[in-house]
């Protein structure tokens, strides 16, 4: 989940793209507050950039469960029973109201700290990304978070998109993971029908779980390929390389239907490359991924909550005027300000000081 919520996701195949990236941004420094998030955000939507607002779009770097709104949380917890709080170390704070709910939102935030591995908002982010899950247990729940995401893509003109989602996060709380991959087809058929946003499905294994438990899940996926596109990796990654799970990579390489996604360059063979900005930093590793060919998946706006402005355009510039290929997504919107993949198409144009005919790519990363 880059949180955002992860490192490592997911695979793409291959679909057309329009996507605007690249940058050359104002100095700045220190990064933005809540408050100051807040302004720039309705700022940007205030500028009705007609260009942004009407470009096809692919949304490649998603993660279906941080999408889940206040208001579908405390809508599901009421019918399933949930009590709906956050968790904290030894402690518990039930919210009694929407209200409350929505507020708790406005307060995730990541420790202070540097670094685009985003391990620094695992006290934070994490707690209230899973907590949120105890909500998600019957197939109607999959397919009300599902049609929620799909139905926001559609008002943005999103064509095509690949959610990331979780299924041991679900299973290990005794969900099964039929009535997931239920859920999730049967949205994106209505999707498909109804809105005409095509979708694929990737899924991410938790770090922190086995890879025996990553390998039984791949084994289900298997029974999904019809709606399951990649897997990947993602939650808290301290200690957790992606090494640990070379063998169910490897397996996932013998299948042509299921295709995957790290996020360091070389390490099992990946096609794709979500977040590492600081490979920017590294004239040799922006060669190899250029050599390789390795698209990458960038959210300006989970980075913007917790690094200096200039310390992320200039490295999506370079990357961009490197020649590679790189895709602008939302990561965890409904936990990262609201801010979906318009305001994060609508940020890089500001910081790049993009003109509409700049930085959008009609290709695919693969």
């Amino acid at each position: 989940m880059g949180h955002s919520n992860s490192n490592i996701e997911p695979l793409l195949a291959g679909s057309p793209r329009h996507v605007i990236h690249a940058c050359q941004t104002p100095s700045s420094r220190g990064s933005l507050s809540y408050t100051d998030r807040l302004v720039l955000r309705q700022d940007l939507l205030h500028e009705k950039d007609a260009f942004v607002t009407n470009i096809p779009k692919v949304e490649l770097h998603l993660h279906l469960e941080g999408t889940l709104t206040a208001e579908l949380r405390w809508k599901l917890g009421k019918k399933n029973g949930v009590p709906l709080g956050l968790k904290r170390g030894g402690t518990y704070k039930e919210f009694e109201t929407l209200e409350q709910l929505k507020s708790s939102y406005a307060l995730i935030q990541p420790r202070p700290g540097h670094g685009f591995d985003h391990a620094e908002e695992r006290f934070t982010f994490f707690e209230a990304y899973y907590t949120g899950f105890e909500v998600l247990i019957t197939s109607q729940d999959f397919y009300e978070l599902a049609m929620n995401y799909f139905e926001r893509a559609a008002t943005m003109n999103v064509r095509y998109c690949e959610p990331f989602f979780d299924p041991q996060g679900h299973t290990r709380r005794g969900v099964a993971f039929e009535p997931v991959i239920d859920g999730l087809r049967r949205a994106q058929i209505e999707a498909r029908e109804s809105l005409h946003v095509e979708s694929k499905y990737a899924i991410c294994f938790l770090r922190d779980m086995s890879q025996e438990s990553a390998m039984e899940h791949y084994e289900l996926a298997l029974q999904a390929r019809d709606v399951i596109i990649g897997i990947g990796l993602d939650s808290n990654e301290y200690r957790r390389p992606p090494s640990l799970f070379e063998a169910v990579f490897t397996r996932a390489r013998a299948h042509e239907h299921i295709r995957h996604v790290v996020s360091r360059v070389g390490g099992t063979g990946a096609e794709r490359l979500d977040h590492g900005l600081n490979d920017a930093e590294k004239t040799e590793l922006v060669d190899l991924i250029h050599d390789k060919g390795i698209g990458m998946t960038v959210c300006p706006w989970a980075y913007v909550r917790h690094e200096p402005l200039d310390e992320i355009f200039p490295r999506i510039r370079t990357l961009y005027d490197a020649g590679i290929k790189v895709a602008i997504n939302s990561d965890d919107p409904a936990y990262m300000d609201d801010s979906w993949i318009t305001h994060n198409l609508l940020v890089t144009k500001r910081m790049c000081q993009f003109g509409d005919g700049d930085g959008v790519l009609d290709t695919t990363c693969h």
